[in-house]
């Protein structure tokens, strides 16, 4: 452990002094890197796609479409944009402070601190570094150890590509987290759970840090089936893929939960189950096409959680378990009891519950009983129902007629509400997440009044001098025949 205190704080002084330096507010050297990230990952596909396999069995196209291409994309689109970014702002003062000029600038924080997630280790490792360094930031990135392959490859593949001095990664699990959060940082970004997001926050607190919390939640889908029956089919596999097709459901932003009709449930049951057979054949155990659970202790907890009598009694497809495998069935549940942990806790796995509902209407009190999710789904053609979604909610993205696109789209912001995070990232949103915006304001000596005020009378002067500007161009717009 002394071994590692000296590990960190060795490395913290080196980006430390890097970023003293001044060398990472060069567009040169942050296109340089992010240039060097895109061609990390195109040169080692085949060992990334390896390690996500190893480390959570995910078939190499799920691999390339939620982690590979997710990063490119994100790398391609920061090189292409930077220059843009960076361009300070200029604001349009009021007539009142003429003739003194206002402009805002993007400045990097300074040594920023990355915490990344075990269930898109790529992507939620490479994604923020991108956006800290096109930034112009200093960063350290810790790895989870909950995916040890893939955390070994970026331990040993980045310093291999990008600057070593500015850039460090360490592997670990969290008693290296708890070091690290001992020091300072000038910003925190965060990916996982509400429960370890509270940590984190609570360290940042000692020295005033600002954070960014990528966290969870139970992101519900409402189906009202009255206004989008003839495009069923199409709403019954984007919800299955939604719940199993990314991570199998251990993502932030997986569908949790359904909400529908109760007379529309059976049907909806119906259709759900050839699914997730064409989806994953008879066997989804050998399929090699459903990612596995990350550790027997979140196998275990999956396990708890069906375990609950009442829970037991509302699987209507699927449901075994084996351990050893790290496999949890593709589960469905019908009205599973609201008060039970399965509907307060995050899922995080490859179990649905259906909740019914007399009128889709009364979908929305249900949501608003539990802490704000990431995500709220909504299949529906109703426009009354979409706007009270919209004012009667809160969420930290809302998407209609279809599941978890939201997260791909760099041009809107992802990031969560209340329990399920703070702050937000994806293109330039990502590029703001690690700057702070500097206001700078440049004023006149000129158009100036001889007061006889004492200095320590400065402050009523500024406001006399004002004043005077404020009457004099009142003046000049009523000579003028305008009305201000």
């Amino acid at each position: 452990m002394e071994g590692m205190k000296e590990t960190v704080e060795e490395s913290l002084r080196e980006i430390r002094e890097t970023f003293a330096s001044g060398r990472t507010r060069s567009l040169k050297w942050r296109k340089a890197q992010i240039g060097a990230i895109y061609e990390m990952v195109k040169d080692n596909e085949d060992k990334i796609c390896s390690a996500l396999f190893q480390d959570l069995g995910k078939h190499s196209t799920e691999a390339f479409r939620d982690e590979l291409g997710l990063v490119l994309r994100s790398a391609t689109v920061a090189i292409n944009s930077l220059d843009k970014w960076a361009v300070p702002k200029h604001s349009n003062l009021p007539l009142l402070f003429y003739p003194a000029k206002g402009k805002v600038i993007s400045e990097p924080y300074g040594t920023v601190l990355v915490l990344s997630s075990w269930n898109f280790p790529i992507s939620l490792s490479l994604d923020p570094l991108i956006g800290a360094i096109a930034a112009g930031n200093t960063v350290l990135l810790k790895s989870s150890e909950l995916s040890p392959n893939a955390s070994a490859f970026l331990a040993k593949t980045i310093p291999a590509y990008l600057d070593t001095k500015a850039i460090k990664v360490i592997e670990g699990g969290p008693d290296v987290a708890t070091i690290l959060l001992q020091h300072q940082w000038d910003k925190i970004f965060f990916t996982g759970s509400p429960k370890i997001g509270r940590i984190i926050m609570a360290a940042a607190a000692q020295h005033l840090t600002p954070v960014t919390l990528e966290l969870g939640g139970k992101c519900p889908t409402i189906v009202d089936h009255h206004t989008i029956s003839k495009n069923i089919k199409s709403v019954v596999k984007r919800i299955a893929g939604g719940k199993w097709g990314s991570c199998s459901g251990q993502a932030c932003i997986s569908v949790d939960y359904v909400l529908i009709e109760k007379s529309y449930a059976s049907s909806l049951i119906d259709m759900l189950k050839p699914t997730i057979k064409s989806f994953f054949g008879e066997n989804p155990k050998e399929s090699g096409c459903l990612s596995k659970i990350a550790t027997k202790q979140h196998v275990q907890r999956l396990s708890r959680l069906l375990n609950d009598p009442r829970v037991q009694a509302s699987i209507v497809h699927g449901g075994s378990i084996d351990e050893e495998k790290l496999y949890v069935e593709p589960t469905i549940l019908l009205d599973p009891p609201l008060d039970s942990e399965i509907m307060n806790e995050e899922i995080f796995g490859p179990i649905l519950p259906i909740i019914t509902v007399r009128d889709i209407q009364e979908s929305i009190g249900i949501i608003k009983t539990k802490p704000k999710p990431l995500a709220i789904y909504a299949f529906t053609n109703d426009e009354n129902l979409k706007t009270r979604i919209l004012s009667e909610t809160s969420s930290g993205s809302v998407t209609f007629n279809d599941v978890m696109i939201q997260y791909m789209c760099d041009a809107l912001p992802f990031g969560g509400v209340g329990e399920s995070g703070i702050g937000r990232y994806h293109g330039k949103y990502s590029f703001d997440c690690f700057s702070h915006e500097k206001a700078i304001m440049e004023g006149s000596l000129g158009m100036d009044l001889d007061a006889r005020y004492p200095p320590w009378n400065n402050f009523k002067l500024t406001f006399i001098r004002l004043a005077f500007r404020e009457a004099y161009f009142k003046l000049i717009l009523l000579m003028l025949g305008l009305k201000r």
